[in-house]
Formats: C-alpha cells, structure tokens, sequence
C-alpha cells in the first residue's frame, strides 16, 4: 500500500504540473494578443500547428519512455529532465523581448510554444504512467487518481486564481518605467502587465521545479511492469486495437475543448462585456469561487457520489456533463439579460467548475482501466503510450479551442471597437463595443462549448463499455493468467 509521504510528494508533482500548464493554456493567448499586440488570427495558427507537431511527438515519447532502463527506473529521469526544460522555456515565453517588431514576435511566440509542447510531454507522460504501474488497480488506483487530479485541480486554481491578482502587482514592484523608445507602444499599465506576468511566470517556473525533486526524492516505482519493446507502428496500432482507451481519449477531446474555449474568452467577456474600471477584481473572484469549486468538487463531490450515493463511475459522468451544459445555459442566459454584477454570476461559473472537477477524475480513472483492458485484449500493457495520448489529446483539445477564441476575437476585434488605449488607467473598455459583438462573444463561450459536449456525449454512451463489474472481471482474468504464468 502507498504510504503518506509518497501520496502527498505524488500530489506535490501534479500541483506544479499544473500550474504550468493551466498558465500556458489559460494565458498565453492574451499575453501575446491582447498585451504584445501579436494578431489573434496568427497565434490561433501557432496554437493549432503546435497541436498538431505534438501528434508525432507525443506517442514518440511514450515509446521512448516505455524503452527506458536505468537504474532510477524508467520513469524519473525523464520527470526530471522534462521539468527543468519545461521551466526554462515556460519563463522565456512570458519574457517575450518587447522590442520585437510583429514579424519577430510570431516567430518567438511560434518557437517557444512548441518547444514548450515538446518539454511538457517529456515530463508529462511518465508522471501519469506511474499510476497503473505501481497501483493494483481497484480502490487503490482510484484513490491514487483521485488524489493526483484533486491535487492538479489545486495547481490550476492557484493559477486561476492568482495570475491577474499578482501580475499587476509584480509589475509595479519589479517593471520599472516604460523605456522611451517603447512608450508609443506600451502605455503604462499594459507595461506594468507585460512585465507581471515576466515575474510571475519566473515564481510559478521555480515551484514546478521544487514540487517535482521532492516528488523524485520520494516517490518510487513499486514494480516494474514487464513491457514488450515495441516500434511507433506496432503502438499505433495498439491503440487502435484498444477501442475503448480511443474512446476514452476522444472524450477527453470534447470535453476539454468546451472548457478550454471558455477559459480563453472568459477574459475578455469580464474586460469587453461586462467592463468597469476594475474588471480585473470581478474576473478574479469569479476564477476564484471556480477553482475552489473545482477543488472541492474532486475531494467531496465524487467521493460523495461515488461513495455515498453509490453510483457508478458511467453515471458521475453523465451527471457531471448535464450539469456543465445547465451552467453555460444558465451564464448565457444571465449575460444576455444584461446581468452585470458578480454575485450571480457566480452561480453558472460554479456549475460548471464542479463539472469539470468531477471530470477530472472519472476521466482518468477510465483512462486507467483501459490499460487493463488493452492487456487483457492484446497481451501488453501499453500505459506510457495510452498514456501519452492523454497528454497529447489534452494539448490538441488546448489547441482546438484557442484557435476558436483566436478567430472569434479577431473577427471582434474588441480593441479598435471598444478603445485603443489598453491600459491606461480607469478606463472602461467595454464602454464602446457593440451590442452585437458582446452577443456574439457570449455564444461562442457558451453555445459552442454545449454543442460540442453533447457531441461527446452521444459519441461516450455508444461506444464505451468499462462498467464497474467489467473491470472487476477484467481484473480477475488478469490475476489467472498472473498465477498460471508463476
């Protein structure tokens, strides 16, 4: 059994992972379009074409990480490796030289990006393979999971719920005055932003590191788990013969791009529809009650469901997806009412964070049980590279939707509608954006979101089959054919 010390150094690693990733996905289209000035349209290129480079680079690294001996076991050294990259690079993409003429911003956003892409996965993909290869599967991989993803959910709440509460803070502290020679381009408070997020991102990038060298230090792998070598090709198909680790991952799909276009565009609705001088107080009370929410929503609300309302791990998940829709319903429909103030507008943005808390879980612990599956069907286990479509889908889901918020925003163009001065202080941004375009703005983060979960929905109740009992029937074969090879 996992001990205390190992569950929390475990827990420890998905804080810091997703504090990074949650910065990258959340923020790096409004660092780049809404600060630097780079064009929306070009960075939703740069977004997509990077999801797309990590669809050969990602299953590459699961192979890489399957074929890995050493006498740190073949999971740690790349955990470590991968996160000292990804932090570098992480910095370097929020300390974008403001000098850069436009050209040569696309091209840094561009590099950084998908290097970036390419760190993560390195650390990534064996962070969540660990856990089928050294939990039994049962409670204990399902205490395990809901541990890391309730942890994780904490990495992005404290990013949600900080960035653009220290961003402007640090900024003050540590920007300086505006250099004369940039001050046509940046007014103060967009320097003051740009710099902010330099320092922040610096912080975040220094935890990361010290949450995963405690986790190393003391989280080993209790067994190893016999894999056959196999090439790119062989895994692929692999995949392909696991039908329900493929549903499993197109669900992932679906459901993080609903959220994804969300969180990309939730900015910009506080700062371009509901407005205000001090929108940012607004936008970060709401990330807050929603990252809390999202918390408590995988400590309490699935073992709630799971444990004392005994449902089943397939129903969570339909309740968790009717009530993400009931939230963004209930958002468009305040929004369009013109509902300005806050408070209730908690109330979908609660909705729709336990929606996702809950999915965090039930999710990954799907993905897990597909593992079995696939060597119960095929005879081997596969759990670096299904685990690294994991990744890889989670990416592609972040590309997706920002591509969707990228042409939104660039066919809105909020800044020459509402005001070209972006920063300077006391100004309320939405005061000259149309009517038109709030309406638009409030579709494309809610509608589209509903459209694609019900997609996803109808695509997971047709095709997946790993109820409870299957598992438990899965796991007994695999426990004959254990005691018949012994």
């Amino acid at each position: 059994m996992l001990g205390l010390k190992e569950k929390i150094s475990y827990g420890l690693g998905a804080v810091g992972k997703d504090m990074v990733y949650m910065l990258s996905a959340s923020y790096v289209l409004y660092y780049f379009e809404d600060i630097l000035g780079v064009s929306a349209a070009a960075m939703g290129v740069i977004l997509l074409v990077a999801r797309v480079f990590d669809a050969f680079n990602d299953p590459i690294m699961g192979v890489v990480v399957a074929k890995t001996r050493t006498r740190w076991g073949k999971f740690r050294p790349w955990l470590l490796v991968g996160t000292l990259t990804n932090a570098v690079v992480l910095f370097l993409m929020f300390a974008a030289p403001p000098s850069l003429d436009a050209r040569g911003l696309v091209a840094y956003a561009a590099v950084t990006y998908i290097v970036w892409g390419v760190t993560y996965t390195m650390m990534d993909i064996p962070y969540w393979s660990m856990i089928p290869a050294f939990t039994n599967g049962g409670s204990e991989r399902e205490g395990l999971t809901t541990l890391a993803r309730s942890c994780a959910g904490v990495g992005s709440a404290i990013i949600s719920i900080l960035t653009m509460v220290a961003v402007p803070v640090l900024g003050k502290i540590f920007g300086g005055a505006v250099p004369a020679g940039l001050s046509m381009r940046f007014p103060e408070k967009q320097w003051i932003e740009l710099n902010g997020f330099r320092y922040f991102t610096l912080a975040v990038a220094v935890l990361f590191v010290v949450f995963t060298i405690v986790m190393c230090v003391f989280v080993r792998e209790k067994s190893s788990v016999d894999m056959k070598t196999a090439s790119v090709g062989e895994m692929f198909r692999a995949l392909v013969q696991n039908d329900q680790a493929m549903t499993v991952v197109l669900t992932i799909v679906v459901i993080n791009i609903a959220l994804y276009i969300t969180s990309n565009l939730v900015i910009y609705f506080f700062k371009y529809d509901i407005g205000g001088t001090s929108w940012h107080n607004g936008y970060a009370l709401f990330n807050m009650v929603g990252g809390g929410t999202q918390i408590l929503a995988m400590m309490i609300l699935y073992p709630f469901l799971r444990g004392v309302l005994k449902l089943n791990n397939i129903r969570i998940f339909y309740v968790s997806i009717f009530m993400s829709i009931i939230g963004y319903v209930a958002l468009l429909a305040l929004a369009t009412i013109g509902v300005s103030n806050i408070v209730p507008l908690l109330v979908p943005g609660v909705i729709v964070m336990a929606s996702a808390g809950v999915n965090n879980v039930i999710i990954t612990v799907f993905l897990a049980n597909t593992v079995d599956y696939g060597e119960l069907k095929n005879n081997r286990r596969d759990e670096s590279v299904i685990f690294s479509m994991q990744t890889f889908v989670v990416k592609l889901a972040s590309g997706i939707s920002a591509f969707v918020a990228s042409i939104a925003l660039s066919v809105l163009n909020f800044k020459q509608a509402g005001g070209s001065c972006i920063a300077e202080s006391g100004i309320d941004f939405a005061a000259g954006v149309p009517a038109s375009s709030k309406m638009a703005l409030r579709m494309v983060m809610t509608l589209v979101p509903i459209f694609v979960l019900a997609a996803g929905l109808l695509l997971f109740r047709s095709r997946f089959t790993l109820t409870d009992s299957k598992i438990a029937e899965i796991s007994e074969k695999l426990s004959e054919k254990k005691s018949a090879r012994e």
